[in-house]
């Protein structure tokens, strides 16, 4: 079976070794740009997930639940955990809701 495939010309493959099942080892040149993919945060830069979530006023039990999740590593011991956590997410949600309902009818607001 033959396989084809393009490859642009600034990642030309080299041949680097073939193993004894026939299979080919190969490097690619990179000449172009590094892979935006490659992208780390520094220390100082906060989790945008943690952001949000801290917005929300659960960011303790949303810790909790990885603390748990990081000495028992198993998701079934954590429920009581995750039962909290989803709790304090739901009451955000409806206050907020609730929140957004009364900002768009402010009539509502005053019976």
């Amino acid at each position: 079976m033959i396989f084809r495939c393009t490859v642009p010309h600034s990642n030309i493959p080299e041949v680097l070794s073939q193993d004894s099942y026939g299979y080919l080892n190969v490097s690619l040149n990179r000449m172009s740009s590094p892979s935006p993919h490659d992208r780390s945060r520094s220390e100082d830069e906060d989790d945008p997930v943690d952001k949000m979530i801290s917005k929300t006023g659960c960011a303790e039990l949303h810790y909790s639940v990885q603390e748990c999740m990081a000495e028992h590593q198993d998701w079934r011991k954590c429920q009581s955990e995750v039962q909290n956590f989803k709790e304090c997410m739901t009451a955000f949600q409806k206050a907020r809701i609730e929140l957004l309902r009364k900002s768009q009818n402010p009539s509502d607001a005053t019976t």
